[in-house]
């Protein structure tokens, strides 16, 4: 026998192997990294929270547990089998074969204006800088104005060149970026950045498909 954790474990490690440069991870994220990214999430009302690149659903199931049957959760997955596992493990998220680039017109596509919450999972160190672009857009864009932005990056890869355009890129897209503790209980150790107020005319920033 083996528990969820043993599975979905395995699953990851097999996508990265295919995809490296897509799941960016060999592991899924910790309870203690979800809990942290999934700050945001309000306690009351019917808020749409966005997840981008889910995975295996280290993040969903606690997304879940959190709205417990309010508002809507939509998950965007650019890998048809990871995507098509969430889907089946749970039905109650809206879950998206699709690039997170096109956050905007996949929220229109399902009557939504606008995300309250958006909560990444994306491997934005080893994104291509056109990739980092259109998808911060997109995030941006999609975001109420008062909306939340919440992702994280590894301990060990702050300091490579992609890592840190990233962050320059975050401070000119919101007026507050505030970079979490580090999350020791998790494979590798990682901290979140939790990002608010959509900065009117954000710099450096392709337009969002």
């Amino acid at each position: 026998m083996h528990d969820g954790t043993t599975g979905t474990t395995g699953s990851m490690f097999r996508e990265f192997l295919r995809s490296p440069g897509q799941i960016g991870a060999v592991a899924p994220s910790s309870r203690r990294l979800a809990a942290e990214v999934s700050l945001p999430i309000p306690e009351s009302g019917d808020p749409v929270v966005v997840e981008l690149g889910p995975g295996t659903g280290a993040f969903t199931t606690l997304i879940q547990e959190l709205l417990g049957g309010r508002g809507h959760h939509l998950a965007v997955e650019i890998n048809p089998r990871l995507a098509a596992s969430l889907a089946t493990r749970h039905p109650r998220v809206t879950v998206l074969h699709a690039e997170a680039s096109t956050l905007p017109r996949l929220l229109a596509s399902y009557g939504l204006g606008a995300a309250d919450v958006v909560i990444s999972g994306l491997p934005w160190a080893v994104l291509p800088l056109p990739v980092q672009r259109a998808t911060l857009a997109s995030v941006h864009h999609a975001l109420s104005p008062q909306g939340a932005f919440t992702t994280f990056g590894y301990v060990h890869a702050t300091r490579l060149s992609p890592a840190r355009r990233f962050r320059r890129m975050l401070g000119a897209s919101f007026e507050e970026v505030v970079a979490g503790r580090t999350v020791w209980a998790n494979l590798p150790p990682a901290f979140v950045y939790h990002a608010r107020r959509p900065r009117p005319h954000p710099a450096n920033l392709l337009t969002p498909a």
